[in-house]
């Protein structure tokens, strides 16, 4: 079984992430084909059919398309071709995923860490998460005082054992630990 990540052209951007084969399970949902096995009909046409309809449903990173599209059989060279055919038509944008993305997970209370761990597990790099996830301190704490009082009501902690718990969950939450002490007054 050939390694996904060694049929990447040159030229792109390197959002897929190295590492084993082992990565990517064996059989994927909807019974999806072995990675490498044959195509049912490898054809541009059938993987660009398959990739809008993947797209329609929401946006995906270049990464999540292809790692989709190849544990459907379909050859790694075809697929990177038709998703560089797709970015190049503006129908496959990181941009557009990215600024929605964002936006959506801080509108649910979720912090940049989280977020940004998010991002990179569909594939994406610091460089392009960067400009997206640079929250203002005073955003960051209004976000975290908003997510902390829905879960714990606008009273403040008095006790150590309230005040962990509230900690830990803003933690979970993804905001940064620095943030979380001055949130809370544990400074």
């Amino acid at each position: 079984m050939d390694r996904p990540d060694a049929h990447r052209p040159h030229g792109e951007r390197g959002n897929t992430p190295q590492g084993p084969e082992s990565a990517l399970p064996d059989s994927g949902e909807d019974g999806d084909l072995e990675p490498g096995a044959a195509a049912p009909v490898d054809t541009a046409a059938e993987i660009r059919s398959r990739a809008l309809k993947l797209l329609t449903s929401r946006e995906h990173s270049r990464y999540e398309l292809w790692r989709k599209l190849y544990r459907r059989g379909y050859p790694a060279e075809a697929v990177a071709a038709v998703l560089e055919a797709l970015a190049e038509e503006g129908l496959l944008s990181e941009e557009r995923l990215l600024a929605a993305y964002v936006a959506e997970r801080l509108e649910k209370g979720f912090g940049p860490l989280r977020i940004r761990s998010e991002l990179h597990a569909k594939g994406l790099s610091d460089a392009a998460i960067d400009p997206h996830l640079a929250l203002e301190e005073a955003r960051c704490l209004d976000l975290m005082a908003r997510v902390d009082a829905g879960k714990f009501g606008r009273r403040p902690a008095d006790d150590r054992k309230t005040l962990a718990k509230r900690a830990r969950f803003l933690e979970y939450r993804g905001f940064p630990a620095h943030l979380i002490a001055r949130a809370l007054d544990l400074s």
